[in-house]
Parts: structure tokens; sequence; C-alpha cells
């Protein structure tokens, strides 16, 4: 590539048209062209359908690529050998609050108790969502997997829902730092959420430093996001010249270590 494609190319991954919706332009060396969308994968039912405009740059887009396709339904969770019960794996405080989210969330002891701690937080969160009027059909992700194969628009994984559990599988105690985090910022994350659909609902984040509150410890984190994040990195720049939408979760797009920022100034993640 010349000089001057260079600098078009730089100049143009920085201009960024303002959306209804959560969502970022990148445009790549080589013809590239991402339309970053900020998904959230459970959403409520005044955010469907979505934005004929967003339904117009799918359908002239040449591929939706999403983290993983989850329109095909099934559980992607292995059947793990039973754990320890809760109340030996867990302290008296942890215990306490996992036996009182479940009352209220109406979830019985015998569903979770001897599953990994991984598998406990993410029914606790999924729960979570839908006591806030969120459901996994009404998700931005599975709305454009919809519209794409209503289309014919051909639909590429990042990494497919099995990678995402074998990520999981692999977090250190079972996955015990993910549930305690969960416990932690229970409150916290409920509001992140509500922010998120506001993102959809109201008005997305404007350009600039978007301050979102800390879910995740900095090991949990590193592992979920950060170096996600810098594997999609160099997934999208492998790819063919063409116009791309992109849609990760909403939270991928802003904050330390962001997909935007990786794919703006791809120098600085190999420091």
């Amino acid at each position: 590539m010349g000089l001057l494609s260079r600098i078009n190319a730089l100049f143009s991954s920085l201009s960024n048209t303002q959306y209804p919706w959560p969502a970022l332009d990148i445009v790549l060396p080589g013809d590239r062209h991402l339309h970053l969308v900020g998904s959230i994968h459970m959403g409520t039912r005044d955010m469907a359908p979505l934005s004929s405009k967003l339904i117009d740059k799918l359908n002239n887009s040449d591929a939706l690529i999403v983290e993983a396709d989850i329109s095909e339904g099934g559980s992607p969770f292995p059947n793990n050998p039973d754990e320890l019960p809760l109340e030996q794996r867990l302290s008296a405080d942890d215990l306490a609050q996992v036996m009182s989210l479940i009352h209220e969330l109406g979830i019985p002891l015998s569903q979770i108790d001897n599953q990994p701690a991984w598998q406990i937080a993410l029914v606790l969160q999924a729960h979570q969502a839908q006591r806030l009027g969120l459901r996994a059909d009404y998700g931005i992700d599975f709305q454009l997997l919809e519209a794409a194969k209503a289309q014919a628009v051909p639909i590429i994984e990042l990494e497919g829902a099995q990678h995402q559990v074998d990520i999981l599988t692999r977090l250190p105690d079972g996955g015990m730092p993910l549930l305690t985090d969960t416990l932690t910022h229970w409150h916290t994350n409920a509001r992140l959420l509500q922010t998120m659909i506001s993102w959809w609902l109201e008005s997305p984040p404007q350009s600039g430093k978007v301050l979102l509150p800390n879910t995740f410890g900095d090991e949990l984190y590193d592992v979920l996001m950060h170096q996600r994040n810098l594997q999609w990195l160099h997934f999208l720049q492998q790819l063919p010249a063409g116009r791309y939408v992109v849609a990760v979760g909403a939270l991928h797009l802003y904050g330390e270590g962001n997909l935007p920022g990786l794919l703006k100034y791809p120098t600085k993640s190999s420091k």
C-alpha cells in the first residue's frame, strides 16, 4: 500500500459517524471497512425490531461477524462431573449471598449446587438479566443473525460457542473468580445492564472515553476481555477486502484495551 493510501486509511479510521445505536466505523488498510456494533446478548422487547438503517448496513455488507452463532440453539455447556456442594466451596458470606439470590430469583439450590462455579455465575447473571426484562431472542446479535440468514448474508464466527466454553472451563478453581466477582459486583452489574439498554433505546455513548464501572477483577478482565480483544484484532486483520458488520459485546468497544483502540493503534497491542 502506498503512503497516500495509508494516510487516507488512517484518517478514515479516526472519523466516526454518529449512529442511533452503539457503533463505531473502522477502516483497515486493504479496503476493509468494519462497522463495529456494541451488542447486548439479551435485550428487552422494545429493542426489536432493529433499526432499518442497521439492517440496511447488514444487507449491504459482505458478511456479519459475531462472537458465536447463537441462533442454532442448544446448550453449549459440557456434562461436567459433579462438584462439591456449595457449602464446601464458598465462604460463609458468599454462601449466604448465593442462598439469598437464588431465593429471590426462584432458582432451586439443587439446580446449581454441584455445578462448576463459572456455570453458577452464568446462571445467576442470566436470571438477573431476565429480572430486568431481558430475553435472549431480543438480543442484538441474535436479531442480526436472524436478519443475516433471512437475506443470505454470510456469517463468520470470531471464536464460536465451544471456544467460549473452553475459556470458562480453563479458569482457575473451577471458575470461582467469576462467581465471586458476580457476587461482589451484583448491583453494579445490574446498573451496567441498564446503561447498555439505554444505549439502544435512548442515546448511544458519544465519541471519547466512556467511563464504565468495573464488574471484573483485573485478572478476570484480562482473560475475558483484553485477551479476547487481542485475538479478535488478529482475526479481523486477516480479513479480505470488503464491508463487514461486526457485532461484539458492547463492553468490548469501550474501556481499557478495547477493540476499536487496538484496531486503530495495533502497534500498542504488542507492548
